[in-house]
């Protein structure tokens, strides 16, 4: 029998408070990005629009969505 993953015997309130956690680290990040925007990220918008063509992005997952 395979041995069950210690994350298994976690209670609902401690898997509520780990997604939490994550929320609130991913929220920090995108904080933080936020700041360091500058005129290279509007550079590279009026890059991107420029181009004629296509314009190949890779990834799978959220980068994916995000080429949509």
């Amino acid at each position: 029998m395979k041995p069950e993953p210690a994350t298994a015997s976690l209670s609902e309130q401690e898997w509520i408070a780990s997604g939490q956690r994550t929320l609130e680290a991913e929220l920090e990040a995108l904080a933080a990005l936020g700041d360091r925007m500058d005129r290279h990220f509007a550079k590279a918008c009026r890059v991107l629009l420029a181009c004629t063509g296509r314009v190949v992005v890779t990834g799978m997952g959220k980068s994916g969505h995000i080429a949509r």
